[in-house]
């Protein structure tokens, strides 16, 4: 076997491989500003500008559904010609697109519908970033590091959530268009320090025509489509509960309970703090015991939010501290379960087709983030039904995560060693064991 190319490290502690991390990880946090940082200025834009809660929800919408589509395209290309090349023009067009719908409410009487155009291009530039960065992330961290890697990066993203929805009502005090100029301002210096500091180690990309390139990765897909299936449903089922409930509780913060703009940014962060917190523990728990822990970490953590889903109805128009609290578990579940779905994924294929396989992965975030606040707006008047609907989704998609995710399938060898088959290799005779410096 090849030696690996010396950009790629295996510790992230390493000075020059740690501003890359750094780098990626902005990557995510700015991406989820582009829907957490509007959640607690939704009841203000319905004022505004005379919308319903559906409509107001078409918000969230009209952004991550294009990013889904576009992911997987952006994935695909990026295993062609490399990921920063997608990755920084995307950078480009999302703050563009911030800046679009915060002129549109600025400068036109009536701007839903310019809003919607301009977030619609905000949600094409999202769909080249956040996934290419974990590719990318994938390429660089070999063994267990990548598992560690990717829970900074979902941290970073979590880190995100906390803060957007404070930045966001704070900067809506101002005037309440004023979190849609904030993309522009942080997207443009992203793209450059995605354009400039990222390196991507040499030998990544495919090769050969596309028919070789898509026959090896639909066998891939073929052969681990179960686990694959599993895991692409516990992203998707996990954003699409959480996001549909926090703009559900922006909403009961304001009606029920009267909490203005910046106090409910306070309070629906408290949940995704620790979200963001279980992240960071579970990427790092997961780089010792990967092949033991995936699975029930993923299974465990749906369960949890199933039970936080069925025990909320009963306090959330009532009881908001106590509210909060059954979603600090929910949160918990979030950050459990993520990190372990990102490397299960990220390690599934070869860099060669980690793109697109990634990218798809993304998709059906979004689409789960795309459907939670329009479909949570029924809970309005249906509160009991949609929650425990939640409730069932997340415990049947546990139920299919424990029977249907293959760690061995998953994870290549070498990110099995603290786990199932491990001991074979321990006692392996010298003269069969691979030298440290060929693995890969």
């Amino acid at each position: 076997m090849a030696k690996q190319p010396a950009s790629t490290e295996s510790s992230p502690a390493t000075n020059r491989h740690g501003i890359k991390l750094a780098v990626l990880c902005s990557v995510p946090f700015i991406m989820v500003l582009g829907n957490s940082m509007l959640i607690p200025v939704l009841p203000k834009m319905m004022k505004v500008m005379h919308l319903s809660l559906f409509q107001v929800g078409l918000i969230i919408t009209i952004f991550s559904i294009p990013a889904g589509i576009i992911i997987p395209f952006a994935g695909a290309l990026s295993d062609r010609v490399g990921r920063k090349v997608i990755m920084a023009p995307a950078l480009v067009v999302y703050g563009l697109g911030g800046l679009g719908a915060g002129l549109s409410a600025w400068l036109f009487p009536h701007p839903y519908y310019w809003i919607m155009g301009s977030r619609l291009l905000q949600g094409i530039g999202a769909g080249g970033t956040y996934q290419l960065a974990m590719a990318v992330a994938g390429d660089m961290y070999q063994g267990k590091s990548r598992a560690g890697a990717l829970g900074i990066l979902e941290a970073s993203n979590g880190l995100g959530k906390v803060i957007s929805p404070i930045a966001g009502s704070a900067i809506a005090l101002l005037i309440w268009f004023a979190p849609f100029f904030v993309y522009g301002l942080l997207s443009f210096p992203i793209a450059a320090a995605v354009w400039f500091v990222i390196k991507e180690p040499k030998g990544q990309k495919a090769q050969g025509g596309f028919s070789e390139y898509w026959k090896g990765l639909t066998h891939t897909l073929a052969k681990k489509a179960g686990s694959i299936f599993a895991t692409f449903l516990g992203g998707a089922v996990v954003l699409f509960i959480l996001f549909g409930v926090l703009s559900y509780l922006a909403d009961i913060l304001e009606k029920n309970f009267g909490y203005g703009e910046f106090t409910r940014g306070l309070l629906i962060a408290v949940p995704v703090l620790a979200s963001a917190i279980t992240s960071y523990i579970s990427g790092t728990v997961l780089q010792k015991r990967l092949a033991n822990w995936a699975r029930p970490i993923v299974a465990g953590g749906l369960m949890l939010i199933a039970l936080s889903m069925a025990v909320e109805p009963f306090f959330a128009t009532t009881i908001p501290w106590l509210a909060l609290t059954i979603l600090v578990f929910q949160g918990i579940g979030t950050g459990s379960v993520l990190p372990a779905i990102n490397t299960l994924v990220t390690s599934a294929t070869t860099s060669k087709e980690r793109g697109v396989v990634t990218s798809l992965y993304g998709s059906v975030r979004f689409f789960g983030v795309a459907m939670g606040p329009p479909l949570f707006a029924i809970a309005m008047s249906h509160r009991y039904w949609v929650f425990w609907g939640a409730s069932g989704l997340a415990a049947a998609t546990a139920v299919l995560a424990w029977f249907l995710i293959n760690e061995k399938q998953m994870l290549p060898k070498k990110l099995r060693g603290g786990g199932t088959g491990g001991h074979k290799a321990r006692f392996r005779p010298k003269s069969e064991r691979t030298p440290r410096h060929k693995l890969s």
